[in-house]
Formats: C-alpha cells, structure tokens, sequence
C-alpha cells in the first residue's frame, strides 16, 4: 500500500549534557527529542539529536534518530526515523528517512520520506511512503 499524508505535530526539545569535550569554538549540543502526532499520523516519537553550530552560529548541522509509535492510517506499529540537516547562508536541507527494516506490527516492511514544514509556529508532516 502507498501512502502520501500530511499533518500536525508538537515537538518538545529538552536540552542534555553534550558528552564529549572539545576546544574548539564550535557549539555542540545535544537534545531529547518527544513529539505528538495528529492525523493519518497518530502517535508519539522519542528521540536525541546531536548538532554542531559553527562559533558564529551562522552555520551548523545535526543528526538525529527517533522511534514513533501509534497508527498510519488505523494501522498500529512502530518504525524510526533518521535526521540529517544542515545549514549556512546558501539556505538550508533536512533528510528525514525511515530506518529500513525498523517497521514493527503493522508496519513492518514500512520504507519512506518525512518533510518538515514549520509554518505561522506550527510544526507540519508530510509522509510518502510503502507498506
């Protein structure tokens, strides 16, 4: 089954002891990641990312894993999802894939793309993928 829905979600970030040490003037940080879905999209995801932001914080990227739980479309399961974003002055980028072979319950064989779309403060989804 094909899949292509969009929805909301809340995000909460909840800032973690970074635990390497560096001299640099790079800031590292580190983030808890738990967010809230609604729609064809209905559940829960917890996670952590690790970013780096260059000393003038005018550039930077991050990597992140998070695993959701709930439903796609009244089907239950779970699956994880990986970030990798950056960005500078030419703009920004951010990947958001399924983990391949991480679908469980209904979800299992689940492969995809997630795009985040921040808009008037309010966090979207939009999911295209395969059962």
């Amino acid at each position: 089954m094909k899949f292509k829905i969009t929805g909301k979600f809340q995000v909460k970030l909840t800032p973690q002891e970074v635990s390497f040490k560096h001299n640099s003037t790079l800031n590292a940080g580190r983030l808890n990641i738990d967010k809230t879905f609604e729609g064809a999209l209905s559940g829960v995801s917890h996670g952590e990312m690790l970013s780096i932001l260059a000393g003038d914080k005018k550039a930077g990227g991050y990597v992140a894993m998070e695993v959701f739980e709930g439903t796609l479309e009244g089907r239950a399961g779970s699956f994880a999802l990986q970030h990798y974003g950056k960005y500078d002055s030419n703009g920004q980028s951010l990947v958001l894939e399924l983990v391949p072979g991480s679908g469980d319950g209904q979800l299992v064989g689940i492969s995809g793309k997630m795009h985040i779309r921040i808009e008037e403060k309010q966090h979207f989804y939009d999911f295209e993928g395969e059962i």
